[in-house]
């Protein structure tokens, strides 16, 4: 028999109403038990409003950001997904070694002169929680294996939308998918629309 290769990784990217970094320092404050200016923010989060003034959060980092960001009805349960259809599973594991569609399209994709958000954005959206990039550690990794990669707020949705419908980049002759750069696109263009309509920012999260 052949050697076992594990599958890679599935990356879902989830509505958030708060864009992160205006959590950073709140949640930083919760998890030593000053719960006052997160609690202000997420006034309709009931996991959030148990936390007891003065005691320290049971959370860490990663679990408090993903609690107090995502876009549920009335701050309540699981959020409705951005997209139900094929645009969910086909991004969500790319046939790549990583399974990340969003490293793809930067490593095979280059701008073209004038233009400054497309890379910048994707950056962003698939590294912007790591520790070098916010510039505090913790949230990127929580319990239970959490991975959350980056994040775009709603404006930066926006962004993201006309730079990829500009033209204003290309794709290299040296892509080793045919075709892998535009069928990524297409389907992170699904879920971009779908952000924007509900307006609402979109973070990154990866699952092995």
């Amino acid at each position: 028999m052949g050697e076992y290769i594990p599958p890679s990784a599935f990356y879902t990217f989830e509505p958030i109403i708060h864009d992160l970094i205006m959590l950073i320092d709140p949640i930083l404050s919760s998890i030593g038990g000053d719960h006052k200016d997160l609690k202000k923010i997420l006034s309709n989060n009931s996991e959030i409003q148990l936390l007891n003034e003065g005691e320290e959060s049971p959370y860490d980092h990663a679990t408090a950001l993903f609690l107090s960001a995502l876009d549920r009805i009335e701050g309540e349960g699981t959020p409705i997904p951005l997209d139900n259809g094929i645009a969910r599973n086909r991004i969500g594991r790319f046939p790549s070694d990583s399974g990340n569609a969003i490293e793809y399209i930067l490593e095979f994709t280059r701008e073209k002169e004038g233009e400054k958000n497309f890379h910048e954005l994707l950056i962003k959206l698939t590294n912007g929680l790591c520790a070098e990039n916010l510039g505090e550690e913790g949230f990127d990794k929580g319990f239970a294996g959490m991975e959350l990669l980056g994040w775009l707020n709603s404006e930066e949705v926006k962004l993201l939308l006309t730079s990829m419908q500009s033209g204003k980049w290309s794709i290299n002759s040296n892509e080793t998918i045919d075709g892998g750069v535009r069928d990524s696109l297409r389907h992170l263009l699904t879920l971009l629309k779908a952000a924007e309509r509900r307006k609402c920012g979109i973070m990154m999260r990866k699952h092995q």
